[in-house]
């Protein structure tokens, strides 16, 4: 009776194993892809080029990754204030997008190890001098909503000081909305904003931060195995010159 209840809790407890096992990546070998989500307007991250296609440093990481894990990589374009949401429930399988990693975030999803660093800056219209924070007192500022910009002047406090924040779906849109003149000032990622000034050169920008950052891939929580994978994946590209190769093609030297 005792071996019998002894090998009795040994299938129960392989069964709750088993069932409780992490099975991300083998699901997504088995689907043959995975589903990125994204802000398609954030260039060079992942964007739209002229012909429609989805293009950016991220989505070249993320296809090489797909391509030496044997699967595809597919591109899904989102709210970004919702993209956590759309990742939760599963309407995609990570945000590959210059997401900063940030404790709020972490909180909800799981970043791989940070693989790109970045700043957040003020941008003026061209003809002003560059802006410091303490500028910003009295101005219309513009930031994308949901984005680590905004948290950035939202934690600062000149936040205070501010006459209007005025939030965006997109980047794209704040820094129009800067060059016709309805804005003062626009807080945003100085890769993606300087990236948008080098083809139009309308804008200028500060030297001065209101954040230090890091991007990371964001995946679900319980999707430990895949998070692995795209780390050790991400260094093996770093060790044998691929990920530079991308650096260069989309960020320069």
């Amino acid at each position: 009776m005792k071996k019998f209840l002894m090998s009795l809790v040994l299938m129960v407890c392989v069964f709750v194993s088993s069932f409780g096992a992490d099975k991300s990546l083998e699901t997504v070998k088995e689907k043959g892809y995975f589903i990125v989500g994204l802000d398609a307007t954030f260039a060079p991250m992942g964007y739209r080029d002229e012909s429609g296609e989805i293009v950016g440093f991220d989505i070249d990481l993320a296809k090489e990754v797909a391509k030496r894990m044997g699967v595809e990589a597919r591109f899904k374009p989102c709210e970004w204030d919702a993209i956590i949401f759309d990742l939760r429930s599963k309407n995609i399988d990570m945000v590959w997008n210059g997401m900063t990693i940030t404790p709020a975030r972490a909180k909800q999803v799981a970043f791989t190890k940070p693989y790109l660093s970045d700043n957040q800056i003020i941008f003026t219209r061209k003809g002003t001098a560059p802006a410091k924070v303490q500028d910003l007192a009295g101005k219309v500022v513009g930031v994308q909503l949901g984005s680590s910009g905004a948290q950035s002047v939202e934690d600062n406090p000149i936040n205070k000081e501010i006459k209007e924040l005025k939030k965006y779906a997109t980047n794209v849109e704040a820094l129009m909305d800067l060059e016709a003149g309805r804005l003062d000032a626009v807080v945003m990622d100085e890769i993606s904003g300087k990236y948008y000034n080098a083809k139009k050169s309308t804008l200028t920008y500060s030297v001065e931060t209101l954040a230090d950052e890091d991007f990371g891939v964001a995946l679900r929580k319980q999707d430990k195995a895949l998070v692995d994978e795209i780390n050790r994946l991400l260094d093996e590209m770093k060790a044998d010159g691929t990920f530079d190769k991308i650096k260069v093609k989309w960020l320069g030297k």
